[in-house]
């Protein structure tokens, strides 16, 4: 059978070849019933645009491109993290026939920058999306900008008015978790901190702080341990914290990694959670739902922020919208519950 040509699609459709091309290329200006009639021609003879032709004539490569850190770099690699940034990417790409290059790389190399320029010049995308921690990464956000190709940055961890960026509200929602485990009755509730080049997580810290001066509860140090956004931080971490003098009665972890941690660390100790522990996490990663008891978290909109984010580059690369904020929401699971000897608010 032979290949379907845009001529094919026009007759069928009834419309001229130039009224193909612009529904193809997803040009507005096209009546809603004529898009219609087109779209399905399009599906009854199965045509497939050459994507080489098409972005000659549109001046466009069609290309937007995802770089993340690469996640070999990490003993548990977390790719639901991953996944969910792909998802909403694709979304995006699918919706407006547009493809999608996915870029792992290692932010701590010392020509990561180079590396990046490297891959602009060579695929000529018509977008950049870069997920934190390579969002407030300067070396990375200089290469793609000398390189004068529009991007967009994932939860940089302070907005920037001259860049767009799509983040979510990680410290007024960490406040609300901290604020919900003081409704339990707790009121030594310890923080693990993230890794200090992921901004955005040390807003989550900023948050629990926020969280406790709402609940009228003092801050200690002696409660709050370093971890790195690793599953063995989040272990050293809480055998520091349930080994002190006065352990805590709950644990907030930065992220579900380091939580799962503690959780681990708790069930060595034969400390009952969330009898005698609570623990919560934040991102709402697949691990959440995988270990006992499920964790109570915070659903982290990876995937929205993704979509938004590529979104905002197909539809206009020059023209940049406000940078915006995706919600994110508490998951409340197992892994919380009353303090122990005390009576929830």
């Amino acid at each position: 059978m032979a290949k379907s040509t845009i001529d094919d699609v026009a007759s069928l459709a009834g419309v001229s070849i130039k009224t193909v091309s612009r529904v193809v290329n997803r040009e507005p200006n096209v009546r809603q019933a004529t898009r219609e009639k087109v779209e399905r021609a399009i599906s009854s003879l199965r045509y497939r645009p050459n994507i080489s032709a098409r972005n000659l004539a549109s001046h466009k490569s069609h290309l937007i491109v995802l770089v993340y850190d690469d996640p070999r770099a990490y003993d548990v690699p977390s790719s639901g993290y991953i996944i969910r940034m792909q998802e909403g990417a694709l979304r995006a790409c699918r919706a407006t026939g547009n493809e999608l290059l996915i870029h792992p790389c290692d932010y701590r190399s010392a020509d990561v920058g180079q590396e990046l320029a490297e891959l602009v010049e060579r695929t000529r995308p018509d977008g950049v999306v870069i997920a934190a921690p390579l969002s407030n990464v300067s070396t990375i956000v200089s290469a793609i900008k000398d390189a004068k190709v529009p991007f967009v940055r994932l939860s940089p961890g302070a907005d920037d008015p001259n860049e767009f960026s799509v983040a979510t509200n990680d410290l007024e929602v960490s406040a609300d978790m901290t604020s919900h485990l003081a409704s339990l009755g707790h009121k030594r509730i310890a923080f693990i901190t993230g890794h200090p080049r992921h901004k955005a997580v040390q807003n989550r810290f900023t948050g629990y702080r926020e969280g406790l001066k709402r609940n009228g509860l003092p801050f200690s140090e002696q409660l709050v341990a370093a971890g790195d956004n690793s599953m063995a931080s989040g272990e050293a971490a809480a055998i520091a914290l349930l080994g002190s003098e006065k352990p805590p009665t709950a644990i907030f972890a930065a992220n579900d990694d380091m939580a799962a941690g503690v959780i681990r660390v708790a069930n060595r100790l034969g400390i009952g959670i969330p009898d005698q522990l609570s623990v919560a996490g934040f991102d709402d990663s697949s691990l959440a739902r995988q270990v006992y008891p499920a964790l109570t978290t915070v659903r982290q909109p990876l995937a929205q922020m993704a979509e938004a984010a590529a979104t905002a580059l197909i539809a206009d690369p020059d023209v940049r919208p406000e940078s915006c904020v995706v919600p994110a929401a508490l998951r409340v699971r197992e892994s919380t519950g009353p303090a122990p000897g005390g009576q929830s608010g």
